[in-house]
């Protein structure tokens, strides 16, 4: 018995440090939008996806991402203490469940879990999370992040992006460009980066303004090879 639960939680460390080498072909929420477009019917592929190596994106990219979702994402170990708290207390109060995840929590999230907001999914999370943070320097894990987030309806990946929204390499996004990309980041399904709407062009033009506040060798560290 004991052995048996070991082997359950040690299966997911061996599978993210395996994954620190070799980039994921595809992930839990890829597979559930597949699943998703194909019940409805629709024309065409039911995922755009293409992994990018960092290296072989715009650095407006990184550094847009994390001024939009987790500024605090250098120095961290996972998760930001200060936020959880206020997320939890916030939720008490009876008000709309608020999140508080870390680019390490969501890449945990992305690849392995679902959708659903609730205490036993975050806890699995967070236990991923663990791992991620233990097994995986910083820059794998922006890496890995930009290429598995979902930023349309089925595009998935920085590269990906980059190819079917704005019809250029991920190399050659614009500041305003890697700025709108991370705007819809919180619901890629309803907010279109080609097209903004007023809401996402004001959210771009904030995350543009937290680039110039960080600087552009804010990830230099992070990101260094």
């Amino acid at each position: 018995m004991l052995i048996a639960a070991g082997v359950i939680l040690l299966a997911p460390a061996a599978i993210i440090l395996l994954l620190r080498w070799v980039d994921p072909p595809i992930t839990a929420y890829m597979l559930r939008t597949h699943f998703t477009v194909q019940d409805q019917g629709a024309e065409g592929p039911t995922l755009y996806y293409r992994w990018v190596d960092l290296d072989s994106m715009a650095a407006c990219m990184p550094l847009a991402a994390v001024a939009a979702e987790d500024q605090t994402f250098p120095d961290h170990h996972g998760f930001v203490w200060s936020a959880i708290g206020d997320a939890i207390a916030a939720n008490a109060d009876g008000g709309r469940i608020r999140g508080a995840s870390t680019i390490s929590q969501q890449t945990a999230k992305n690849l392995f879990l679902w959708p659903a907001k609730s205490y036993i999914r975050k806890a699995i999370e967070a236990y991923l999370t663990v791992w991620v943070e233990v097994l995986w320097p910083k820059r794998r894990i922006l890496e890995v992040y930009l290429n598995i987030a979902q930023f349309d309806d089925r595009v998935f990946g920085a590269g990906a992006a980059a190819e079917r929204l704005y019809g250029i390499e991920a190399n050659r996004l614009t500041t305003a460009q890697c700025a709108a990309l991370a705007a819809v980041l919180p619901a890629p399904e309803r907010y279109d980066a080609a097209a903004p709407e007023p809401y996402v062009q004001r959210r771009q033009a904030w995350i543009m303004r937290q680039m110039r506040h960080l600087g552009r060798g804010y990830l230099k560290e992070t990101v260094a090879p």
